[in-house]
């Protein structure tokens, strides 16, 4: 079981030194297998946007770094690139965990560490995929692309990747699933999203008085626009839920389309006579795969027009890959011949990064990872990956190199 875990708790490890000092082990590692490595640096906002938007404060400042790299196939079979993110969620809270963040402790068949499940073990698993299928004496016919490259907080380092030619005949997102169904589950499937904040201005009455109350129908309360936003959004996403339908949603959650109010605000706590001087409400709409993102916007500012005005914060297209594509058939396949059980998708994951190849370069992509939990970008503390669904997602990784490349 340690063996098994080797090269991911390196990587865990190698948090302390930081972003660079992950790629690093990467690097070296992908190098010893015989794989020609590149470093690839960015800045997010020069990244060109296509199906997808961000604002600049939604965007990571700064340069990133990617690593590519490629194992040359001995034949003419199909390429693939095997993608996942080194970077995790901003140190904060260490004092709550149980065990080492940085250890790579396994306690009761769980591996754990800081960003191990979001998304370490993926970049690991890609890595130790390639391992195993080499250590076996078989070889790809096709090329096998490993590219780790950061994706929180619209690093969008994938899509700089795309941006800059990157290219294959399919793409695999490497990512534990958050389901609780680890290696029993595809990500084939992935709502897109509309993040938005409306700010609405009060007016306060003519008065110097300081209690409002006896002249509160002379002011405009923020409170009351509010709630009117609310009903208008709230109707509109009725609307969308009758018109805008997929079976795979509507059979998981009898619904699929949806808006979700995050966040409202309005006033001071405690204060119970005073006309507040502005009002915030937040929130986010879902896009199906397909659908026209700026159609969408549009009916959302003609639902509160004349109320307020919409600032969008970001918006990430939907995207799908059939279950009777070739790639789907033998990611499934190679599901059955390590696990002995038939995967389905989950169509649950909003935003998933099997969009960006789909969207920015026409690249088939699903998702697979094993199972993990208690995730430090939901609040929790002592995240983890199950040893042996890891074990399996290496094994699935070596089969779906040799299904969909072919083997010289």
């Amino acid at each position: 079981m340690e063996d098994s875990v080797s090269f991911l708790r390196q990587l865990i490890r190698a948090q302390t030194g930081g972003e660079a000092a992950v790629q690093k082990v990467v690097a070296d590692a992908a190098r010893a297998l015989g794989c020609t490595v590149e470093t690839v640096r960015y800045k997010p906002g020069d990244v060109p946007m296509v199906g997808e938007f961000a604002a600049s404060r939604a965007m990571v400042e700064g340069e990133r770094e990617s690593v590519v790299a490629t194992f040359k196939g001995e034949g003419e079979g199909r390429s693939v690139i095997f993608f996942a993110h080194p970077d995790g969620e901003p140190l904060a809270g260490l004092g709550a965990w149980r065990r080492d963040p940085f250890g790579g402790v396994v306690d009761g068949g769980r591996i754990h560490g800081w960003g191990v499940a979001d998304d370490l073990s993926g970049v690991a698993m890609m890595v130790d995929g390639l391992r195993a299928l080499l250590a076996s004496g078989r070889r790809p016919a096709g090329d096998v692309i490993l590219a780790s490259t950061p994706s929180k907080r619209h690093a969008r380092g994938v899509s700089a990747l795309l941006h800059g030619g990157l290219r294959a005949d399919a793409a695999v997102y490497c990512h534990p699933a958050e389901s609780g169904l680890g290696m029993r589950e595809i990500k084939a499937f992935c709502l897109g999203q509309l993040d938005f904040r409306i700010l609405v201005a009060g007016r306060p009455p003519s008065t110097h008085e300081i209690s409002h109350l006896a002249f509160a129908h002379q002011a405009e309360n923020p409170a009351d626009t509010l709630m009117e936003i609310h009903s208008r959004l709230k109707a509109l996403a009725d609307r969308r839920a009758e018109a805008a339908r997929h079976p795979l949603l509507e059979q998981a959650v009898g619904r699929s389309s949806n808006l979700l109010i995050s966040h409202m605000n309005v006033g001071t706590p405690g204060t119970h006579t005073r006309i507040a001087s502005h009002g915030l409400i937040e929130g986010a709409l879902s896009l199906l795969p397909g659908e026209d993102m700026n159609h969408v916007q549009a009916s959302v500012e003609e639902a509160v027009k004349g109320l307020a005005r919409i600032d969008w914060v970001s918006g990430i297209s939907g995207a799908e890959v059939p279950t009777e594509s070739p790639l789907y058939r033998i990611v499934a396949d190679a599901i059955v011949a390590t696990t002995g059980e038939r995967p389905h998708v989950n169509p649950l994951h909003t935003a998933s990064d099997i969009r960006n190849p789909i969207v920015q370069a026409g690249i088939p992509t699903i998702g697979l990872g094993p199972l993990g939990g208690d995730l430090t970008q939901n609040g929790l503390h002592d995240e983890w990956v199950d040893v042996e669904d890891y074990r399996r997602a290496v094994e699935v990784v070596s089969d779906i190199i040799v299904g969909w490349c072919g083997e010289a």
